[in-house]
């Protein structure tokens, strides 16, 4: 007897054939299993349905014509397994309508009757190649997830805890949510999250900023149109609805939305169905709408700048994200988070933080919160002479926080506490506007006045950050 150990063999990839026609089944299962496939064959889409609830298949081969219920009930059978087999569609009646059909509906090739032998391993190979690819990446996200905070949220304070409880729960339901808070916590993050948590994860994830479209521009760039809608419109285009269908559409920076769109919006989320411009035909759709903003959006329905109606629609859920001030020990967290990023990246050595630039950083008030938090840490692994990033290497508006109060203790935000930079003699805090306003004038310095640079670093559009300077946008 050997006394090599015996490894295991990899099992064979499973694939179901459903064809009606008894040679043909005969001749593809016999392929198929020659190619290494271990193969399952049944006559009909109602068999079909039975040995898929009973078995996972890696691949389903279905022709298109069955007797009853046809081929695109099979595909709909297969696309509710998870995780989904890989698919192939077969007929004898192939038309460029029906390829385009069957792939919509979410299969993977599509072959003419009667098959090539040879093509058909081909495309058998390819798609549980690719099947078998798309899991190793599902599975590995999975870890990375739970080794890397949530969907790439990092965060063990109580306030990220519970915000990640609420999008776990928020995600099992499929009404519009609105996510609110300051500019720079995250809001793309949460939706993504919302949607990689839901059962629309399979599904497409489409986000658009609001602020970042021409107004005359943002119809067509949602809705889509057909060809000759406007001047300049050669062809016909799929909107971001459309793309988004089966899945998520994020709208950033929704109180940017012009008010003509917002009715748009409005009666699409009631009625399910978008009309392209220059269309007579509406198009149904099926969209989880998330929306963002950083802004209050009550002011804007006081000032007629914000649909009062859209807003409770879009608000069935809500989400609103903690500052970074909130967060406790989170940013010492990300902050070494980030200067491993920066390491990795550029190939530097992996910088750590001094007693004292820890310190700093959590007295500091970070009006521009994780994305601020980032582009710190950026600059510090850039300028820091050597391994560990002192109070010299963070910008003075940082380190003036241990300037003015130097006996200060990591994570000491409670009410009473010593006064961190920016509240007055009389130790009453900024309020919220003024911190704003000081730290834009900080960004504006910081890019000598290019207000277009400016407006990219705090994450908010170009006409916004006139308005927050009360100028007129010169364009």
């Amino acid at each position: 007897m050997s006394s090599k150990a015996q490894v295991p063999a990899t099992p064979p990839e499973s694939v179901l054939v459903v064809e009606d026609d008894r040679g043909h089944r005969e001749l593809l299962t016999e392929e198929l299993t020659e190619a290494g496939y271990a193969v399952t064959a049944v006559a009909s889409a109602e068999d079909a349905a039975r040995v898929l609830a009973q078995q996972a298949f890696s691949l389903v081969v279905s022709d298109l014509r069955l007797p009853g219920a046809d081929g695109f009930q099979v595909l709909q059978e297969a696309r509710a397994r998870v995780p989904a087999p890989g698919f192939i569609m077969l007929t004898g009646f192939g038309t460029i309508d029906q390829a385009v059909a069957a792939l919509k509906a979410g299969a993977d090739d599509f072959l003419t009757k009667p098959v090539d032998l040879d093509h058909l391993r081909l495309a058998a190979d390819r798609v549980t190649e690719a099947r078998r690819l798309k899991d190793e990446v599902r599975r590995y996200r999975e870890v990375l997830a739970q080794a890397d905070g949530f969907h790439g949220m990092q965060g063990r304070s109580p306030a990220m805890l519970q915000l990640f409880d609420l999008i776990r729960r928020i995600a099992a339901a499929d009404g519009s949510v609105l996510i609110t808070g300051e500019s720079g916590t995250g809001k793309e993050l949460v939706a993504r999250a919302l949607h990689a948590e839901s059962e629309r994860a399979g599904g497409p994830f489409v986000a658009i900023n609001c602020a970042g479209i021409p107004e005359a521009l943002l119809e067509s760039e949602l809705l889509g149109h057909v060809a000759g809608a406007f001047s300049g419109a050669k062809g016909a285009r799929r909107g971001l609805f459309t793309e988004a269908d089966g899945g998520t559409l994020f709208l950033d920076e929704i109180a940017e939305m012009p008010v003509a769109m917002q009715s748009k919006l409005l009666r699409l989320l009631q009625d399910g169905r978008v009309r392209p411009v220059g269309a007579n035909e509406e198009i149904a759709t099926d969209v989880r709408i998330v929306a963002a903003t950083h802004q209050d959006l009550q002011a804007h329905i006081a000032d007629g700048r914000f649909r009062e109606d859209l807003y409770y629609r879009l608000e069935t859920f809500r989400i609103e994200i903690p500052p970074l001030r909130e967060r406790g020990d989170d940013i010492e967290r990300l902050a070494l988070q980030f200067l491993r990023q920066q390491a990795l990246a550029r190939d530097l050595p992996e910088r750590r933080l001094s007693p004292e630039a820890l310190r700093a950083l959590v007295r500091y008030p970070f009006p521009g919160n994780v994305r601020e938090l980032a582009s710190l840490m950026e600059r510090a692994a850039t300028l820091a002479a050597g391994e560990v990033i002192e109070t010299r290497d963070l910008p003075e508006r940082v380190f003036e926080a241990l300037a003015e109060d130097p006996g200060g203790t990591t994570g000491d935000r409670a009410e009473g506490a010593t006064p961190v930079p920016g509240m007055g003699d009389d130790g009453q805090w900024p309020t919220l506007e003024e911190r704003e306003r000081d730290y834009i004038r900080r960004v504006l310095e910081h890019v000598d006045g290019n207000k277009q640079r400016a407006a990219r670093i705090l994450g908010i559009g170009r006409k916004t950050l006139y308005r927050k300077l009360g100028e007129s946008d010169p364009s």
